[in-house]
C-alpha cells in the first residue's frame, strides 16, 4: 500500500497535519449545540469550513481533515433529510475540503500537495452523549462494525487521499473497524484517545492497538488524538515499542485545556509555543505526522510548522 505522507517525509521532518474544526468554527461564532456539532455547519454554512480549511493550510498545515467526524446518515436523517440527501452532505464535506486544497495548491509554487483525510469519527460521536471519551457503548462489536461501514464505503469513493479513523476510546471499536480497513483499497490511519499515559479510555494499554493494526497494509500510520498533551510522550514510547518498522507514529492532541462538562466551558489555558515546544519532544519520541485537536487554533500550526519544518530546514 503507498503510504502518502512518505515523500513529504523524505523532504521535511515531520508532516504538519491540521488543528482543531469545530473548536475553531465554535471560536468564529458558529453555533454547535446541535447533536450533529461540527457537521450542522454542512446545512448551516458550509463557507466557514472552507474558511476554516483554508486557513490551516496558509498556516501550513500538509494534510486538512474532512467535517464528516459527526457527519452520519442517521444524523442527517434524523433533521427529517432524506438518505439520499444525507449522503449529499457526507459527500459534500469532502468536496469543501477537495476544493480548499486546490484552490489553495493554485497559489503555491514548489513543495508537495497537500493531502485530504476524510474523517471516521468514533460511534460515541454520533450519539453525542460523550461517550466517545469512555468507549461505554450500546453495541457490541459487530453492531459498531455494522454502523460504521456504510459511511465507510462512501468516503472510500469520495475522492480523499486517505481515511482518518479518529477518537477511537475502545478496543471494540478498533476491532469493529478492522475488516472495514482490510477490504479498503486506500491508506488510512487509525487515532485512539487516551485517559492516561499508558491506555485508552476504555483501559486497553496502547501497546495492544498497535499489534492488531501491524499487519494491516492500507493502515500507514498509528497514534493518538483528543488527549492531553501531558500524556503523550509516554503513550508514543509506549506504542513504540509494538509498532511495526513500516507504521508512522501520529499525535494530534487538544491544546491542554480541560473541558468542564457541567459548566460546559474549557477551563485552564493555552499557549502555541509551549504547544509547539512539547511536539518537538514528541518528535524526539518518533512522532512524525504532528497536529492538533480540540482548541488548537491555525496559529498553533502556523508556530508548529516553524518549529518542525522551518527550523529543521534552516
Amino acid at each position: 500500500m503507498n503510504n502518502p505522507f512518505k515523500p513529504m517525509l523524505e523532504k521535511n521532518a515531520a508532516v504538519i497535519l491540521d488543528g482543531g474544526l469545530a473548536t475553531e468554527l465554535a471560536a468564529r461564532g458558529a453555533d454547535l449545540s446541535s447533536a450533529l456539532w461540527s457537521a450542522r455547519l454542512l446545512l448551516d454554512d458550509p463557507e466557514m469550513i472552507t474558511a476554516v480549511h483554508r486557513d490551516y493550510l496558509m498556516a501550513g498545515a500538509q494534510c486538512i481533515v474532512t467535517a464528516t467526524y459527526q457527519a452520519t446518515s442517521q444524523g442527517f436523517m434524523s433533521l427529517g433529510l432524506s438518505e439520499e440527501e444525507a449522503w449529499a452532505l457526507v459527500d459534500k464535506a469532502v468536496s469543501l475540503a477537495l476544493a480548499a486544497r486546490d484552490s489553495y495548491w493554485e497559489t503555491e509554487s514548489g513543495g508537495i500537495k497537500p493531502l485530504v483525510a476524510a474523517s471516521v469519527g468514533p460511534y460515541g460521536a454520533y450519539l453525542a452523549d460523550g461517550s466517545e471519551y469512555t468507549g461505554a457503548y450500546d453495541l457490541d462489536q459487530a453492531g459498531l462494525q455494522a454502523f460504521h461501514r456504510p459511511r465507510w464505503q462512501r468516503l472510500l469513493k469520495s475522492g480523499a487521499d486517505l481515511l482518518a479513523c479518529e477518537t477511537i476510546p475502545c478496543m471494540d471499536e478498533v476491532n469493529a473497524l478492522i475488516p472495514l480497513i482490510a477490504e479498503s483499497d486506500i491508506p488510512c490511519w487509525v487515532s485512539v484517545s487516551c485517559r492516561d499515559g499508558s491506555c485508552m479510555h476504555d483501559g486497553t494499554p496502547i501497546e495492544q492497538v498497535a499489534e492488531c493494526l501491524n499487519e494491516l497494509p492500507q493502515v500507514v500510520a498509528v497514534g493518538i488524538n483528543c488527549s492531553a498533551p501531558s500524556h503523550i510522550t509516554s503513550l508514543l514510547g509506549n506504542l513504540a515499542a509494538k509498532l511495526a518498522d513500516d507504521k508512522l507514529m501520529l499525535v494530534y492532541p487538544n491544546s491542554g485545556e480541560n473541558w468542564n462538562a457541567a459548566a460546559k466551558c474549557w477551563e485552564g489555558s493555552a499557549e502555541p509555543h509551549s504547544f509547539s515546544k512539547s511536539a518537538a519532544e514528541w518528535h524526539g519520541a518518533g512522532a512524525r505526522l504532528i497536529g492538533g485537536c480540540c482548541r488548537t487554533t491555525p496559529e498553533f500550526i502556523e508556530t508548529l510548522s516553524r518549529t518542525l519544518i522551518q527550523s529543521h530546514s534552516s
